[in-house]
C-alpha cells in the first residue's frame, strides 16, 4: 500500500476537511484519507495512487496544495 502526504492551503475547519475527504476518497485506488486541519495536511493511503488525480480532487474541493510532503 502506498502513502502520499500533501500540505493543503485554505483549510481551516472540519467542514473543509470533510470536503477534501469526500473528493479524494472518490479517486481510484484511494482506500483511506486522513485530514489534519491543525497541521494543514492530507495523507492518502491506497494502491496505484495517481498524484495528479489526488491533487485535482483537492483543488476541485476548493483548496490549494503547497507541496507533497512524502510519496
Amino acid at each position: 500500500m502506498a502513502q502520499r502526504q500533501y500540505n493543503v492551503t485554505g483549510m481551516s475547519c472540519e467542514h473543509c476537511a470533510s470536503s477534501i475527504r469526500k473528493g479524494v476518497s472518490e479517486v481510484a485506488g484511494v482506500s483511506e484519507v486522513v485530514v489534519d486541519v491543525a497541521a494543514r495536511s492530507v495523507t492518502v493511503h491506497g494502491t496505484g495512487l495517481d498524484d495528479s488525480r489526488i491533487r485535482a480532487a483537492i483543488v476541485e474541493a476548493g483548496y490549494g496544495i503547497a507541496g507533497t510532503v512524502a510519496a
